[in-house]
């Protein structure tokens, strides 16, 4: 067991005076057997005029924040406390007919699994699916663990990191083309692939523990983190990290699930007032082991 801590703030500045539209922050996790939440706490400056919580289509807790003062600054800091269990990779039990690729969901689940093994990204040229048919031409079957721990291994080998905090993502064929991306960019790349070859996959937002034990390197710590789930019976739904390599919820704290990313920001709202009035954006994210803090000097 390991009780983690998120402090997330996300801070905007602006010029002048500007009014703001709704804001919904997703920011509580998603309880499970393998993370339980213990605390959460959520502060807004300016102070909203109402603040309601609502689940969304995919069943993720949303806060919706309602403003009617105008303000040269606009803040959200978030805090969460966690009971979480760590599933190691390849931990998973599949069932007997899905342990080699290809197979077929049964007809009872394809309904419910339909939109997320649909692409949703053109791929020009078939450069995705050709990437994807690497980890599966020649021997048939392949065994199913095998192309998803090697897809998701190639990502993290083969591709330079490079975060940002813009919104936006990447398609898998500028990800393909430019070798390098951030972990939405390889999220996406890694579901539209495993997609390609009949898998249901969706994306993760959370956030990610960088642990201070010996050659710990996980990318994506200080920000909002993403990875991938692909839906294998008899195992449900299996974590793919591909920005640090890593196969089951280690390290990882799951927020929100979605199709696709642009379903999944953290943060998103309005103000009114002109463009040239929006002065910056600082996001700051620590994720700690209480443990570890118990026990400082």
């Amino acid at each position: 067991m390991t009780i983690l801590k998120v402090r997330h703030i996300t801070h905007y500045t602006y010029h002048q005076p500007v009014g703001f539209g709704a804001h919904r922050i997703l920011f509580r996790p998603r309880d499970s057997y393998d993370q339980r939440l213990l605390q959460s706490s959520l502060s807004v400056l300016p102070e909203p005029s109402d603040l309601h919580w609502i689940h969304d289509v995919f069943g993720n807790c949303v806060a919706v924040a309602q403003f009617e003062t105008m303000s040269t600054q606009l803040r959200f800091e978030t805090s969460i406390v966690l009971d979480h269990t760590r599933h190691m990779p390849l931990e998973f039990r599949g069932e007997a007919g899905a342990a080699k690729w290809p197979f077929d969901y049964e007809d009872e689940i394809l309904p419910d699994l339909a939109a997320l093994r649909v692409r949703q990204y053109a791929d020009d040229g078939g450069v995705t699916m050709a990437w994807a048919r690497r980890f599966v031409d020649g021997a048939s079957p392949r065994d199913t663990a095998d192309i998803l721990e090697r897809m998701t291994h190639a990502i993290h080998a083969d591709f330079a990191y490079r975060g940002r905090i813009d919104r936006g993502t990447q398609t898998p064929a500028e990800t393909l083309a430019s070798q390098s991306g951030s972990c939405r960019d390889f999220a996406l790349l890694m579901m539209e692939a495993a997609r390609a070859l009949g898998f249901a996959a969706r994306f993760v937002t959370g956030y990610i523990y960088v642990p201070m034990r010996a050659g710990a390197e996980n990318l994506g710590g200080g920000a909002t983190h993403a990875w991938a789930q692909v839906f294998l019976p008899g195992a449900g739904w299996v974590e793919f990290d591909p920005t640090n390599g890593i196969i089951g919820n280690r390290d990882l704290i799951r927020v929100g699930v979605a199709r696709d990313p642009v379903q999944a920001v953290p943060l998103w709202g309005t103000h009114t007032g002109k463009a040239s009035d929006f002065a910056g954006m600082a996001v700051q994210v620590n994720v700690t082991d209480m443990q570890d803090i118990a026990a400082a000097p």
